[in-house]
C-alpha cells in the first residue's frame, strides 16, 4: 500500500498549480483527475487574466503576484502558455448610461478608460456600433488554458509527482479524519487531501458528511475552429448578472438535487485564441443537479444570437457547443483552507478569477502548509 504525503483531486488549473507547487516543495504528491480530457472549466475558459479587477488589498495583491507569476511561467514550467497583454473591451448597452456603469468599476484596483462608440469600434474593428452605447477599457492578459495546464502537469511529473486518472466517488472518512479516497479502480492513502474538483467538490465532499458553502452553474459555449478573422481584443459584457444571481443563491434549494433551471445568464463575449480559434459567448444556468441534460441546440442559437449583435462577423462561424461546471461561493471569496472539525481535508475552489488567483493562492499555500510563510495567511478561510 503506498501512502503519499498529499492527495489532490482534480487535474483542472487549480489542483494542477497547486500540485506542483506542493511537489516544489519535495512533498509526494498523488494528482487525481477523473478522465484524460475531461470537459472542465480550465478547458472551456476564455483564458483571460483580470489583474485589474482587484477590490480589496488582498485581491489586488493576489491579482499583482499572478501576473508576475504568468509573465515568467513559460520559462519556469518549460512549456509555453501563450501569455500575451491584450485589451479588454467591456460593452455597453444601448440603453445604459456609459457614465452610470463605470461607476461600478470604481472599487478596482485600475480605473477603467471611458470609450465612446467611435473609441470602441476603434479598439475593436469588429464591434456593431449599434449595439452600443460605449464602452469600457481596460489592460488584461491572456493564456491559453489547456497549454498551461498541460505545462503545469508535466512540470509536476518532472518533480516526481504521481498523475493518474481515475474518477474519486469517495473519501475515506475514520472518524472524522480523512485518511485517502476511493476512486473506481483503487484506494489511495493520505494524511492530507485537498479537493480542488470545481463543480463537483460540494458533491464529493458531501460523501465525507462535509457541507461547504460552493456552489456551481453550467456553463455553455461554442467553440470554433481556427478562422481568417481578426479580435483584436477580449469582449465581454459591462453590466454582466451572473455574480448577481450567484449571490443571491439560497442554500436550501441544495438540499434537493433537481435538473429544474432555477436562474441563468446570458454573457455574450468573445476571445480569439493564438491558432485563430474563438470562444463565443456564455450561458450560465444554476440547476441542482451536476448531470443534468442541457439542450445543445436551443443553446447554441441563444448564444449565436446574442454575440452576433454586438460581433456580427462571428455570428455564424462553424463551431461546436460545449458545456462543463463552474464552481462558485455565493459571497465571491476563494474557499481555500482546511475545513473544521475534519482532520486531514482541504479545500481549494470557489475562485472568481480562476486563472489570476489560482497561481500566487497554490503558492501561499505550500508555503503554509510547510511552514515557509508566518506572515502569509490572509489567503485563509474558516471552512466551518
Amino acid at each position: 500500500m503506498k501512502n503519499y504525503d498529499w492527495i489532490v483531486i482534480g487535474g483542472g488549473i487549480t489542483g494542477s498549480a497547486l500540485s506542483y507547487e506542493l511537489a516544489k516543495k519535495g512533498l509526494k504528491i498523488l494528482l487525481l483527475e477523473k478522465e484524460l480530457n475531461p470537459d472542465n472549466a480550465t478547458r472551456y475558459s476564455y483564458g483571460g487574466l483580470a489583474y485589474c479587477s482587484g477590490t480589496d488589498e488582498l485581491s489586488r495583491q493576489l491579482a499583482q503576484d499572478g501576473l508576475e507569476i504568468h509573465r515568467n511561467l513559460s520559462q519556469e514550467l518549460e512549456g509555453d502558455t501563450e501569455f500575451r497583454d491584450l485589451d479588454l473591451l467591456l460593452t455597453i448597452n444601448p440603453e445604459d448610461d456609459p457614465k452610470k456603469v463605470i461607476k461600478y468599476y470604481d472599487e478596482f484596483a485600475i480605473k477603467p478608460e471611458l470609450l465612446t462608440i467611435e473609441e470602441a469600434c476603434e479598439l475593436e474593428p469588429l464591434l456593431n456600433p449599434k449595439a452600443i452605447s460605449g464602452g469600457l477599457r481596460l489592460p488584461c492578459a491572456h493564456i491559453n488554458p489547456p497549454k498551461t495546464n498541460q505545462a503545469y502537469q508535466q512540470a509536476f511529473l518532472r518533480l516526481g509527482g504521481e498523475l493518474k486518472f481515475e474518477k474519486v466517488v469517495e473519501l475515506i472518512n475514520v472518524e472524522n479524519s480523512i485518511e485517502g479516497v476511493v476512486t473506481s479502480t483503487d484506494k489511495h492513502y493520505s494524511k492530507n487531501t485537498v479537493v480542488c474538483a470545481g463543480g463537483l467538490s460540494r458533491s464529493l465532499l458531501k460523501t465525507a458528511g462535509i457541507t461547504v458553502d460552493l456552489y456551481f452553474t453550467h456553463a455553455q459555449l461554442i467553440i470554433t475552429p481556427p478562422v481568417d478573422l481578426n479580435l483584436r481584443t477580449l469582449v465581454m459584457p459591462a453590466n454582466s448578472k451572473r455574480l448577481m444571481v450567484e449571490s443571491e443563491i439560497n442554500s436550501d434549494q441544495w438540499d434537493n438535487i433537481s435538473s429544474e433551471l432555477i436562474a441563468d445568464v446570458m454573457e455574450p463575449g468573445a476571445i480569439q485564441f493564438r491558432d485563430g480559434s474563438f470562444c463565443l459567448g456564455q450561458i450560465s444556468q444554476i440547476r441542482t443537479n451536476p448531470t443534468a441534460t442541457i439542450a445543445p441546440h436551443s443553446s447554441q442559437e441563444i448564444i449565436r444570437k446574442k454575440v452576433g449583435q454586438f460581433l456580427p462577423a462571428l455570428q455564424n462561424l462553424p463551431g461546436t457547443w460545449h458545456n462543463c461546471l463552474v464552481a462558485f461561493t455565493p459571497h465571491s471569496q476563494s474557499l481555500v483552507g482546511k475545513i473544521a472539525d475534519f482532520q486531514g481535508i482541504y479545500l481549494f475552489s470557489g475562485f472568481t478569477s480562476t486563472l489570476i488567483f489560482a497561481p500566487p493562492l497554490a503558492r501561499y499555500f505550500a508555503d503554509w502548509v510547510t511552514g515557509k510563510e508566518e506572515e502569509r495567511q490572509d489567503f485563509l478561510i474558516n471552512l466551518s
